[in-house]
C-alpha cells in the first residue's frame, strides 16, 4: 500500500511540471478541463480566442496544447500553425465535434473527439507527454 502511495505521489509530480494550455471559446469547457486536470497533477492555463492563445504561446513554454476547432477568430487547425512548436516540443491535440475533418496540412498530435470523457482526456495527455 505505501508503495502505491509513492508511485502515485512520484507520478503527480512529473504531471505538476507538465503545463497545458487550453485553447477553447466555451468557457464551460475550459473551466472543466482545467478542473480535471489540475486535480490530476497537471498546470493549466486558458486561451478563449486563437489571438489570445499566439500571445501566451509567443512568451511561455508549453508543453500541451488542447485546441478546439472552432474558434470565434481562426480555425483551430489554422492555429497549429501560428502556435508553432513552442520550442520544438508542444504536444498539439485537436478538439472536435466532428467525426472526420480535413486537417488543412496541419499535424497535431492527436484527436479527440466532443463529448470528451474525463479518463480520455487524461489518458491521451498521459500517453502523449511520456513520448517526449
Amino acid at each position: 500500500m505505501a508503495d502505491e502511495l509513492l508511485l502515485e505521489k512520484e507520478n503527480n509530480s512529473d504531471k505538476n511540471n507538465v503545463s497545458i494550455l487550453i485553447i477553447d471559446d466555451d468557457e464551460n469547457i475550459t473551466r472543466t478541463f482545467a478542473r480535471i486536470l489540475q486535480k490530476n497533477g497537471y498546470q493549466t492555463d486558458i486561451a478563449q480566442t486563437a489571438a489570445e492563445a499566439i500571445q501566451k504561446t509567443a512568451s511561455q513554454s508549453y508543453d500541451v496544447a488542447l485546441v478546439d476547432v472552432c474558434l470565434p477568430d481562426m480555425n483551430g487547425m489554422d492555429l497549429l500553425f501560428k502556435i508553432g512548436n513552442n520550442g520544438g516540443k508542444m504536444i498539439k491535440i485537436i478538439i472536435t465535434g466532428f467525426a472526420s475533418m480535413s486537417n488543412n496540412g496541419a499535424h497535431p498530435d492527436a484527436y479527440l473527439l466532443k463529448p470528451i470523457k474525463p479518463q480520455e482526456l487524461l489518458s491521451i495527455i498521459s500517453q502523449k507527454t511520456k513520448v517526449r
